[in-house]
């Protein structure tokens, strides 16, 4: 699930990385909510570790080399080590989490997430209703998906690491609550 705001830069631009801004298309910049499956993944590349959920909140990054990326503001995931293993490498903000994603049915997807201790409170729920598959993807698709990158600050460096992952397959949905 990609549910996108658009929002003016200069609201959103001190939540950046020093040595970066918010990436803007067509004068605005977009926050997202992002939940996903990943059904294998790999630390560094070689260890497998295993499938999860995750549910993010994110912003679109770009550095004065060019390089495109996000801005995670929270990521919640299912995967105790997982969330251990990702919060010592690169210093993204992973909280454990009770995550639930599932298909309701043809067309119908839900969610919902829930914080565990210690950091409780933060929690969400959704539905929706999914459509057709676009044929292509319009620029603001492409915008908000074809990124290759994260930036974060760690030990008061700012870094853009690499992400690597399969395109998305992307369908059109609406929301139900």
């Amino acid at each position: 699930m990609f549910l996108h705001w658009p929002v003016e830069a200069g609201r959103v631009a001190h939540l950046f990385p020093p040595g970066t801004r918010p990436d803007v298309l067509d004068g605005a910049t977009y926050v997202g909510l992002v939940a996903f499956r990943a059904e294998f993944t790999r630390v560094l590349g070689v260890v497998p570790v295993g499938a999860f959920s995750e549910v993010n909140v994110r912003l679109y990054s770009i550095d004065g080399h060019g390089r495109r990326g996000v801005v995670f503001l929270s990521m919640d995931a299912d995967s105790l080590h997982s969330v251990v293993a990702a919060r010592a490498l690169p210093g993204v903000p992973y909280m454990w989490s009770d995550i639930g994603l599932r298909q309701d049915g043809p067309g119908r997807c839900a969610g919902a997430v829930r914080r565990r201790a210690p950091q409780r409170g933060a929690w969400a729920r959704w539905s929706l209703r999914v459509e057709e598959r676009p044929v292509r993807p319009t620029p603001l698709e492409r915008f908000v998906t074809a990124r290759w990158g994260l930036h974060t600050r760690r030990a008061g460096l700012t870094h853009w690491v690499r992400v690597f992952h399969e395109p998305w397959t992307l369908h059109r949905a609406r929301t139900l609550s």
